[in-house]
C-alpha cells in the first residue's frame, strides 16, 4: 500500500469522545483519531495537540485504510460500554466489519493510552499513523527502536509504543498496516515515561481492559439517583470523575484549552486548571448522588491550597494547588478551526471573585449537612472566609464570568458573598463552630438590604448585571436556588421573566449576558459567544421551582438532545451554527445537568 502523509483534519467538538484514567484524558474523533493528549498531567504539554491546529501538530489515527485522496471513514457507530469510559467504534466497510476499542486504565505507574483492534467479520485492511509531536505540536521527537520496542524521545518525555503489528516510518510517522479477520484481536499501547528513567513496563491490554471495565462498573453502583434520567446523570457523573485528578483530588474544569467559545474568534481560555466555583458545585452534585469519597477528598485538595493564605483566595488553582498559572500563548498553532490565539495558563487566576466565597462556604456546608465527617480546620477556614468578606464584600471585582473590563459591583457577586455569611452562621448555630453571631447576623442583613436596594431595578421588577446597570445576567438565576429570596418573590419571577425575554436565543437557550458583537462589551472583549448551557439548566430549575414545572421539563430535555452521541457537553451551544463550542467536555454543563434531573425527578415532572 502506498504510504502518503496524513490529511486529517480536526472534527465538530462534539464529534469526540472522552477517554481517561483521572489523570489526564484524551479526545478521540469519530473516524478513530486522537486530536488531544497531555501526558502525563491533564496540565501538561500536549503530545497530539491536532485538535488546535493540523495533521503536522501530533495525532494518532487507527482505522480502516481508506484511498489516499479521500478523508478517514467516519465510524459508522461508537458508544461507551456500558456505564464505563471504554469506547468501542465499529466500521462496516465493504470488505467487513471492524471495532476498535480506546481506554485509558486507572494508574499508579506510567499513563497508557491502550487502543485494540477486533475483527467482527469479514477481512478488513487497517491503518495506524502515529504521529507523535511534544510540546504542543512544537517539537519533533527522536523516534527509535530500543530492545524491540519504539520509543520517542524529546527532552524530558518519552513516550513509548507496543504492538504486535509490524511497523515502520515514514514522513515522520510511526505506520503499521495490517488486515484482520473475525476474532483476530491486535492491540497498540503508548506509554509516557520520564526520558530519564528506565522503560515503562511492557503493557497488558487484555488485562487492563478487564481492569478497567470492573473500576467502572464498581464505581458507578455507588450512585443513589434511580431517577427516570439515570442515563443521562450517570453519564455526567463519570464525566465529572474523569475530570478529578486522583492523587490530590482536585477537579478541572475542563481537560482541554482554547477551544472557541465563538468559531473563528479571541475567547479560547485553558481550563485544564481547578476554579473553586467549579469544583465547588461538582461536589455538591457528588454528594446528592452518593459520592462521599470524592467529595471528602476535593474538600482536603482545597484545604491544602488555601492553606496558610485564605485571605488572598484565588479564584482557581493548579490541579496539585499550584497558584501561579502564567498566561501564554502558542502562536505556532493556527487555533481550532483558525480560532486564535491559542492559550496556555490562564491569567484570570489573580482576579478577585468576591462570588467563589460563597461557592466555598456553600460547598463546605453542604457536606457538613450531609455528615461529611467534621475537619476542623475546614470550620476554621469558612470563619477565616468570613472574616476577610466583613471588609471586602462591598467592593467591586470581576465576578463570576472573569470579565476582562473593570471592576464592577456585580449583583451575583453579592449574592454569594450573602450566601458565605449565611452558611456560617447556620454552621455557629449548629454548635460546630463559634464567631461574633449576631454581628454576622447583622453583616446579612446589611449585604441583603444592599443588594435589593441597589441591584434592583424597580422599574423593570428585575434584578441586574451590576449595580446601576441597565443589562441582565443570567447568574441572577442562582438567586432563589441559593435561598436569597424565595421562588414565590415577585423579584424573583420578573427576573426571570426578564432573563426570558432578553436573554433567549430564537430557541429558548440562555445567553450569559448580552456581548457586543464586533466591540468591546462589559466583559473587555470583542466578539460574541453562543448559550452558555449551565445558565440553560439554570433556567429550568427556576422555571421548575415557580411551579411551571411542564415548561422546566421541556427546556431540560431540549438540553439533553444538544448532548452529542456519547452524552457528552462542551460549554455553550452555537445557536447560529448548531453545534457545540467551547472547551470539551465541559464540568459546568454537567453538574447542573444533574441538578436539574434531581430537581425535575423530586417533583415529578417528566415524561413518559
Amino acid at each position: 500500500m502506498a504510504v502518503r502523509l496524513e490529511l486529517h483534519v480536526a472534527g465538530r467538538i462534539e464529534d469526540y469522545a472522552l477517554i481517561g484514567d483521572m489523570q489526564t484524558a484524551a479526545l478521540v474523533c469519530r473516524d478513530g483519531t486522537v486530536d488531544w493528549l497531555c501526558l502525563p498531567r491533564f496540565d501538561s504539554h500536549a503530545v497530539f495537540a491536532g485538535l488546535l491546529g493540523t495533521e503536522e501538530h501530533g495525532f494518532w489515527r487507527l482505522g480502516p485504510a481508506h484511498a489516499s485522496d479521500a478523508e478517514p471513514p467516519a465510524a459508522s457507530r461508537r458508544r461507551y460500554r456500558g456505564d464505563s469510559l471504554v469506547l468501542e467504534s465499529e466500521w462496516d466497510t465493504p470488505r467487513g466489519t471492524v471495532r476498535v476499542t480506546d481506554f485509558m486504565p486507572p494508574r499508579d505507574g506510567a499513563p497508557q493510552l491502550i487502543r485494540i483492534v477486533e475483527g467482527v467479520s469479514g477481512r478488513v485492511p487497517m491503518r495506524s499513523a502515529l504521529r507523535m509531536r511534544f510540546s504542543y505540536g512544537r517539537v519533533v521527537p527522536w523516534v527509535h527502536k530500543h530492545e524491540g520496542r519504539t520509543v520517542a524521545v524529546a527532552g524530558p518525555d518519552s513516550v513509548w509504543f507496543d504492538t504486535e503489528a509490524e511497523t515502520y516510518g515514514k514522513s515522520l510517522t510511526t505506520y503499521a498496516d495490517f488486515t484482520v479477520a473475525p476474532g483476530d484481536r491486535i492491540a497498540f499501547t503508548i506509554s509516557w515515561e520520564p526520558s530519564h528513567k528506565e522503560p515503562p513496563a511492557l503493557p497488558e491490554p487484555e488485562q487492563s481492559l478487564q481492569a478497567t471495565e470492573d473500576f467502572w462498573r464498581d464505581w458507578v453502583e455507588h450512585c443513589t439517583y434511580h431517577g427516570p434520567y439515570r442515563e443521562a446523570v450517570i453519564r455526567s457523573l463519570i464525566t465529572l470523575k474523569a475530570l478529578t485528578y486522583a492523587p490530590t483530588g482536585g477537579i478541572v474544569a475542563a481537560p482541554t484549552t482554547s477551544l472557541p467559545e465563538h468559531i473563528g474568534g479571541v475567547r479560547n481560555w485553558d481550563y485544564r486548571y481547578t476554579w473553586l466555583r467549579d469544583a465547588a458545585i461538582t461536589l455538591s452534585s457528588l454528594l446528592r448522588t452518593g459520592y462521599r469519597d470524592e467529595a471528602r477528598a476535593w474538600r482536603e485538595w482545597l484545604l491544602r491550597a488555601v492553606a496558610g493564605d485564605p485571605e488572598n483566595l484565588q479564584i482557581m488553582y493548579g490541579i496539585a494547588g499550584e497558584r501561579e498559572l502564567g498566561e501564554a500563548e502558542l502562536e505556532w498553532l493556527p487555533g481550532y478551526e483558525n480560532s486564535a490565539p491559542v492559550r496556555v495558563g490562564n491569567g484570570a487566576a489573580h482576579q478577585l471573585q468576591l462570588d467563589v466565597y460563597g461557592e466555598v462556604t456553600e460547598a463546605l456546608h453542604l457536606a457538613h449537612m450531609t455528615g461529611l465527617a467534621r475537619n476542623d480546620y475546614a470550620s476554621l477556614l469558612q470563619l477565616k472566609l468570613i472574616r476577610y468578606l466583613e471588609d471586602h464584600w462591598d467592593e467591586p471585582d470581576e465576578g463570576i464570568w472573569e470579565v476582562r473590563g473593570p471592576r464592577r459591583h456585580f449583583v451575583h457577586s453579592k449574592v454569594m458573598a450573602w450566601v458565605a455569611v449565611d452558611r456560617t452562621i447556620k454552621l455557629i448555630e449548629s454548635g460546630d463552630a463559634d464567631g461574633p453571631l449576631e454581628k454576622w447576623r447583622e453583616l446579612r442583613d446589611d449585604i441583603h438590604r444592599d443588594v435589593c436596594e441597589k441591584g434592583y431595578d424597580k422599574e423593570r421588577n428585575t434584578f441586574t448585571q451590576s449595580y446601576g446597570s441597565k443589562e441582565l445576567d443570567a447568574s441572577l438565576l442562582l438567586i432563589p436556588q441559593m435561598g436569597f429570596l424565595p421562588p414565590d418573590d415577585k423579584r424573583v419571577i420578573g427576573t426571570i421573566e426578564a432573563i426570558q425575554r432578553e436573554l433567549s436565543t430564537p430557541d429558548g437557550f440562555i445567553l450569559r449576558y448580552p456581548t457586543s458583537g464586533a466591540e468591546e462589551g462589559v466583559d473587555g472583549l470583542p466578539g460574541d459567544e453562543g448559550a452558555f448551557l449551565a445558565c440553560s439548566f439554570w433556567m429550568a430549575d427556576d422555571l421548575a421551582m415557580i411551579g411551571r414545572v411542564d415548561e422546566a421539563r421541556k427546556l431540560f430535555e431540549k438540553l439533553l438532545s444538544l448532548r452529542n452521541d456519547l452524552g457528552l457537553l462542551a460549554e455553550e451551544w452555537d445557536p447560529v451554527l448548531k453545534r457545540q463550542v467551547g472547551n470539551f467536555p465541559q464540568a459546568f454543563s454537567h453538574v447542573p445537568l444533574i441538578d436539574t434531573a434531581l430537581r425535575l425527578t423530586a417533583s415529578g415532572a417528566y415524561g413518559g
